[in-house]
């Protein structure tokens, strides 16, 4: 079994039964954890309460479609990767989706070993994006060191204050995305291990807390930035 595989969940968004269940025992023979949605309306649901490393959505679907799920996504400025399978064999619709911010496509009946394949690049491809190269386990910025492995800061001021092992986390995993904004979602899933999120005013209680320690000036923060709706973001 595939490492990448084995810690990787799928949200199979497929309304005809028997085609969702051949995928869902095929996708979870591979080592996938696989959530199932039967229309967009609860599809879009699922996607705002948990975290998945990828969606496969159908085009056709009761309720909201495959286009108008994957619009509201991107509206929302969800990252997540989206595989989409349609059964209109045709250029313009493969176009219209791509537009709308699809990662991948393929058309109905498809070759299921060609799926497994487009399914493991686009969860590779994801992961890649957030493996960043590691820093060391000390990291100086500004007046600031951060002694990651002894979980402890040294601040603006020279003060030494110890760190939670939540606070040494999130203070890693935006460093190594510097300038990047890290989604809400992913902070969630990495430094907290939620598939299912509670409030994201945890992570904002952390980010105030780095602003007190760290900033010269808590309310125009150099370092550490919200971006509305998104996520947040580490800058030098």
């Amino acid at each position: 079994m595939n490492q990448t595989a084995s810690k990787a969940s799928i949200l199979l968004v497929e309304d005809e039964e028997n085609l969702h269940e051949a995928l869902k025992l095929n996708l979870e023979l591979e080592g996938y954890a696989v959530t199932s949605s039967y229309d967009g309306t609860q599809a879009l649901q699922t996607i705002h309460t948990e975290y998945f490393d990828l969606i496969i959505l159908d085009i056709m679907l009761p309720e909201i479609d495959g286009i108008g799920v994957l619009e509201t996504l991107r509206v929302q400025n969800n990252p997540v990767p989206v595989l989409i399978l349609s059964a209109k064999n045709n250029s313009a619709d493969r176009v219209l989706g791509l537009k709308k911010g699809a990662d991948d496509y393929l058309t109905k009946p498809f070759n299921l070993e060609e799926l497994l394949l487009r399914v493991q690049k686009l969860i590779d491809k994801n992961k890649q994006l957030y493996d960043k190269e590691t820093i060391g386990d000390t990291y100086t910025f500004g007046n600031n060191t951060i002694d990651f492995r002894g979980q402890e800061a040294r601040t603006k001021t020279g003060e030494v204050i110890q760190l939670s092992k939540k606070e040494a986390m999130l203070l890693k995993l935006l460093i190594e995305n510097k300038n990047e904004v890290v989604p809400r979602e992913k902070i969630l899933q990495t430094v907290w291990g939620y598939n299912v999120y509670p409030t994201t005013r945890t992570i904002d209680n952390f980010i105030l807390s780095f602003r007190k320690y760290f900033e010269k000036d808590s309310r125009n923060p150099k370092f550490f930035h919200s971006v509305r709706g998104v996520g947040y973001k580490y800058s030098e």
